[in-house]
């Protein structure tokens, strides 16, 4: 069954959480212990309504003070699809929660208070979903039983958001837009007799309609080998495979690839599903290829096909969304992961910081702080095989580690 992610963003109280819990109530995907204790604590707190942020807000702090401070996953499945949902922070201090929690999605949700509109929070969160290349953008105008539904209200929003849109670099995204209620189910799950001058779908009749094509940006095959498989049997002494997950593209037998970064050419002689074997290995497909050549293939390394070499290099730049108390500054030294592959990286020159608002950049910058998002340029011990990441996300992105704390402190998009 397919999958799919899905990031949500918004500021506070704009409703992220309760839209959730609506979509998970009106799917019956809550347990019923979890329904009960909703009703509960709703009933507590002297609420007339169902308060279904509580699906979703684990943390004490959260429930408390009625906000989303850490990432919860959330998974529900329908007849045709799973999901997960990555419940992310809003707030401008949680930026890099959001960019994690939106860094593996292929949809995403953003949020606007149909009483308030298009506010700063709006441009940082739709420039997030754009800078990590989220192909699917739902802008789903929420509260809009606190409007009386008003079609104008609604398209003064949309409009707004229209200008923003015109300030993206990434053309390919589709945005969608819908009215919804969170609190009382209007366009959720199930169509709203409340707005019947909206004539597109519900928020999960879209989400449904989805084809793969639609979200994923299909294109150059890479195959980071994550294991060498030599069994010590007698029945498959010779055999020798090479167990990995396929990313951006698909490889079939036959292909002529090249192993980095050696770049020993050889032929895929056959692929394997555990002890299936098939033609073809579909793009995020698990499996075991074997080569025609006994050729040096080690843990780290890549197969791609000949005529779609990645770059290799010592050195590249980036746009880092740091994550750590400590300041990045230059000269600074850290583990960089990038696939399997781990290798030293110096940060050589810290360009400009970005303002993720749209605001422009900030020149002269010495030092990079919690939640800062900048170009950088690393230069690396070894070399690495990369693609830009607006050609390809997985290929095109790392995180930082501190080697004394083991913390992850940065993520990187390769320009």
């Amino acid at each position: 069954m397919e999958v799919l992610k899905i990031a949500t963003a918004g500021s506070v109280d704009d409703g992220k959480s309760t839209l959730i819990g609506r979509i998970l109530y009106d799917t019956k995907s809550l347990t019923s212990d979890k329904l009960e204790a909703i009703k509960k604590t709703s009933k507590q707190k002297g609420y007339d309504y169902l308060d279904f942020s509580l699906a979703t807000d684990g943390l004490v702090a959260e429930r408390e003070q009625g906000i989303t401070i850490d990432v919860a996953h959330i998974y529900f499945s329908t007849q045709t699809k799973s999901y997960i949902i990555a419940d992310t922070p809003g707030h401008v201090e949680y930026t890099r929660n959001m960019v994690t929690g939106a860094s593996t999605s292929q949809a995403a949700i953003i949020l606007i208070d149909a009483r308030k509109g298009v506010i700063e929070q709006t441009n940082r969160h739709f420039f997030i979903n754009n800078l990590l290349r989220v192909k699917e953008v739902i802008v789903a105008i929420n509260k809009m039983d606190l409007v009386d539904f008003s079609e104008a209200i609604y398209n003064n929003i949309k409009a707004d958001f229209e200008v923003l849109m015109s300030k993206r670099d990434y053309q390919e995204q589709n945005i969608t837009f819908i009215p919804v209620s969170a609190l009382n189910g209007d366009n959720v799950v199930h169509k709203s007799k409340n707005t019947p001058w909206y004539k597109g779908q519900t928020l999960l009749e879209h989400f449904e309609s989805l084809d793969h094509k639609d979200i994923y940006n299909v294109g150059t095959p890479r195959f980071p080998v994550q294991y060498v498989i030599r069994p010590k049997t007698e029945e498959f002494h010779d055999f020798r495979g090479y167990a990995g997950k396929v990313y951006g593209g698909q490889l079939s037998v036959g292909d002529e690839v090249v192993a980095l970064p050696s770049q020993t050419k050889s032929k895929i002689k056959e692929i394997f599903v555990y002890d299936q074997s098939y033609l073809t290995a579909s793009r995020r497909s698990s499996v075991t290829i074997t080569l025609e050549d006994d050729i040096n293939v080690s843990r780290g390394d890549m197969l791609v096909k000949v005529d779609d070499l990645p770059t290799i290099d010592k050195q590249f730049t980036a746009t880092i969304s740091w994550m750590d108390s400590q300041n990045l500054v230059t000269g600074n030294k850290y583990v960089l992961q990038h696939g399997v592959n781990k290798v030293l990286a110096k940060v050589d020159v810290i360009h400009h910081r970005i303002h993720p608002d749209y605001s422009g950049v900030e020149e002269n910058i010495s030092a990079l702080g919690m939640n800062d998002i900048a170009s950088v340029t690393f230069k690396l011990n070894k070399p690495i095989f990369f693609d830009p990441f607006k050609n390809h996300r997985t290929n095109g992105s790392f995180i930082l580690i501190d080697s004394q704390s083991n913390n992850t402190v940065g993520a990187g998009f390769i320009q």
